[in-house]
């Protein structure tokens, strides 16, 4: 390929199809991200304070993959880059876990978050 911005995309492409692959039947996480959850990540799209955990997480991604909006130690995932499966996110954090402490600190903070990502649940630990 002579562009070697496609010819990246291509490889990280390739690779995380193998990794996803072999993560799904090892029962590891499909892919896993961190970020910060900074003070615009505390208030939705209209302007309205989100009281939260899973909403903030959630404003996170969208500022992240649809507003361009990103902390300096955001990650980037595949998995909510797509609007359809960040409406699913707060349900996914439901069916996973996430302690009080570190709920806690997202809702009355701007900590830094690690995100392990499965079918159909995520776990959020802090950084």
């Amino acid at each position: 390929m002579k562009d070697p911005v496609i010819a990246a995309i291509v490889s990280v492409s390739l690779l995380l199809s193998v990794s996803t692959a072999s993560a799904q039947t090892a029962g590891d996480p499909i892919e896993s991200y961190c970020a910060t959850l900074g003070e615009s990540d505390h208030f939705a799209s209209d302007g309205y304070p989100l009281k939260d955990a899973a909403a903030i997480i959630r404003q996170d991604r969208a500022n992240f993959h649809a507003f361009g909006i990103r902390d300096e130690s955001d990650e980037n995932d595949s998995t909510f880059s797509s609007k359809k499966n960040r409406a699913r996110l707060e349900q996914m954090l439901k069916n996973g876990s996430m302690d009080r402490s570190t709920r806690n600190a997202i809702v009355n903070g701007t900590p830094d978050v690690c995100i392990d990502v499965y079918d159909d649940y995520i776990d959020v630990t802090l950084l």
